[in-house]
């Protein structure tokens, strides 16, 4: 942060968070966030976001390329400026250190990785979730679920811990996808709640998620929207709120939305 008029960007804002930044900074950040509106959203939403990247990119994280990671970093020319080398916040060097370590020794980086999601408001909950779900499928490739098709006992397994948590009754029948690869169910959590995620990969447009988290704003039929360059479509009912997110055109995505919401 240059000036106190500068907006923060969210490495600010997470170092403010983490109490890493120097007593001068944080003084200018407490400040802005009084006075706009947005940012105090922002920051709001970085405190409040808790999805366990650690699970969902274990794949990745066992693969990280230390090497490569620590040339790049060595290539990063070192700031002079004197304040910048003094203070504990962390400069872009740090960060990327920071985040390649995350990597390397596979520790969740899940406030670093929320950063990249802006254009929302923290207060509309029902929004926000969906938005921090389309920020973290948007970094799946077709990599990322690479693999053979667990059988149905499998698939039952992975999802049986997520029936208790959410009090469902899933089954691979009911989460079935025609023509879509059934890959890994995740239990993951979202403001303190849990938040069910059955990963997919369609042969032609790669992953698919369908997300499930528990909802007292009451039923709302389906509808369609796009977030990170994929289409979505959201209802629920009076005990949970659903979204079925890929980069698949919207009517083919309404159409196994509907067929996955007749079943559950």
């Amino acid at each position: 942060m240059s000036t106190k008029h500068t907006t923060p960007s969210d490495e600010d804002l997470t170092a403010f968070i983490d109490g890493e930044l120097t007593a001068e900074d944080a003084a200018q950040i407490e400040a802005i966030v009084k006075e706009d509106e947005s940012v105090a959203e922002r920051l709001e939403f970085l405190a409040r976001a808790s999805l366990p990247f650690e699970q969902a990119f274990a794949p990745l994280l066992q693969e990280a390329p230390r090497e490569k990671l620590e040339r790049m970093l060595e290539a990063i020319p070192a700031r002079e400026d004197p304040k910048a080398v003094s203070a504990p916040a962390a400069s872009r060097r740090r960060f990327l250190a920071a985040l390649a370590a995350s990597l390397v020794a596979g520790i969740a980086i899940d406030r670093a990785v929320l950063g990249l999601g802006r254009g929302f408001s923290a207060k509309d909950e029902s929004s926000e979730w969906r938005a921090v779900v389309a920020d973290y499928i948007s970094l799946y490739t077709a990599e990322t679920l690479a693999g053979p098709t667990p059988a149905g006992e499998s698939q039952a397994a992975q999802l049986a811990p997520l029936d208790d948590k959410l009090g469902l009754s899933l089954s691979p029948e009911a989460v079935s996808l025609p023509g879509v690869d059934f890959k890994r169910a995740l239990l993951l959590q979202y403001d303190g709640k849990p938040l069910a995620q059955i990963a997919y990969l369609d042969p032609e447009t790669g992953p698919m998620a369908l997300c499930i988290v528990q909802s007292d704003a009451g039923p709302k039929a389906p509808d369609l929207e796009s977030r990170k360059g994929m289409n979505v479509v959201y209802w629920s009912n009076g005990r949970h709120a659903f979204m079925l997110i890929g980069r698949i055109p919207g009517s083919r995505v309404q159409e196994l939305a509907e067929s996955v919401r007749s079943r559950l």
